[in-house]
């Protein structure tokens, strides 16, 4: 199976789960009148909607490349991932109104809070533990929509166990008014983590560099170069959804012939899909070296140097991203 179809049946799973929950909770809500509980199911009921939207943009994202799409789909993906946290901050101002509602206005009547109690705190484990497993998967795959659904199943959880607190609380001590606090209480932690999925995507859809990956990225190469890469330059990261598309330019000696350029660019390639794995598309651009490069160059064995290794260059993020090769002029600022 593809990387996008193992993510397209990773999703259809997690949504068979939410559907589920879904109807859990809504029995445990007839059980109970809680408000508390009607606010979970109703913040659920995101879950459930964001859960189908997810899978279809992953469905997108798997579509093979086309004229209209030369770098595929994969950008449906974060378009998902900012409905989720969109709904998830909407699902805030339901909780508040609800628990507003409900402790000053129309105190609901409790009915079976143990049986409530139970069902609810049955949907919580497996909520989360679904979410885990989402946000593992999406990691692992580098797929974001995985990634938003299983911190928003997470965030769900949290405020799952603050109701099923406060009801507990409230069975023993009769104190209705707790489980609008608890409530109030986690809408704010609903709040955070659905502007934090909000934040991310918005990032890949404006192609914001992720300094991370990119430090992930430099690192790598510094650690493994070799001694015919003078320098590496203009380099370059774009996510579309699970595909990472690498540009850069590297400089290289400039007697090599076209083969000689082509093994060296296929090194540099096929040692970033080894670390970063199959889904890393890379674009290099090979430049010749000129006299400049000879002060920083590795290159022990060559003919035509006019100018001996003064130092060796780290790469770093700020002196890979510019658009020039690297010089002594680095060593000596």
């Amino acid at each position: 199976m593809s990387l996008a179809g193992e993510n397209l049946s990773f999703q259809k799973k997690l949504a068979v789960v939410t559907t589920l929950l879904f109807f859990v909770k809504i029995v445990a809500w007839v059980f109970t009148h809680s408000v508390a509980i009607l606010t979970d199911t109703l913040e659920y009921t995101i879950n459930v909607v964001a859960g189908f939207i997810s899978l279809y943009s992953l469905y997108l994202s798997a579509q093979p490349r086309d004229e209209n799409h030369p770098y595929g789909h994969g950008k449906a993906e974060f378009v998902s991932a900012a409905v989720e946290g969109i709904l998830m901050v909407i699902s805030c101002v339901v909780i508040v109104y609800e628990a507003i509602d409900n402790l000053l206005y129309r105190p609901h009547t409790f009915h079976q809070l143990d049986y409530g109690i139970c069902l609810v705190a049955a949907t919580a484990v497996v909520n989360y533990i679904a979410g885990y497993y989402a946000i593992r998967k999406g990691k692992q795959n580098n797929v974001l929509t995985l990634v938003a659904t299983g911190k928003h199943m997470q965030s769900d959880t949290y405020g799952t166990v603050g109701i099923v607190a406060g009801l507990v609380i409230m069975y023993f001590t009769k104190l209705a008014w707790i489980d609008s606090i608890i409530s109030l209480v986690f809408a704010v932690v609903i709040f955070i983590s659905g502007y934090k999925v909000l934040r991310s995507s918005i990032a890949g859809i404006m192609d914001e560099a992720d300094e991370e990956l990119l430090k992930n990225v430099v690192h790598f190469l510094d650690e493994h170069r070799r001694e015919n890469w003078m320098d590496i330059h203009n380099l370059r990261i774009i996510k579309y959804g699970s595909i990472l598309h690498l540009d850069c330019h590297a400089t290289i000696p400039w007697y090599f012939n076209i083969n000689e350029g082509h093994s060296e660019v296929k090194a540099l390639e096929d040692m970033t899909r080894e670390n970063f794995g199959e889904h890393v598309e890379m674009f290099v651009h090979t430049d010749g070296c000129l006299p400049l490069s000879c002060p920083i160059c590795i290159k022990h064995d060559c003919a035509v140097r006019q100018h001996e290794l003064v130092q060796r260059i780290e790469w770093s993020v700020e002196n890979v991203s510019t658009n020039s090769k690297h010089s002594v002029q680095m060593v000596t600022h």
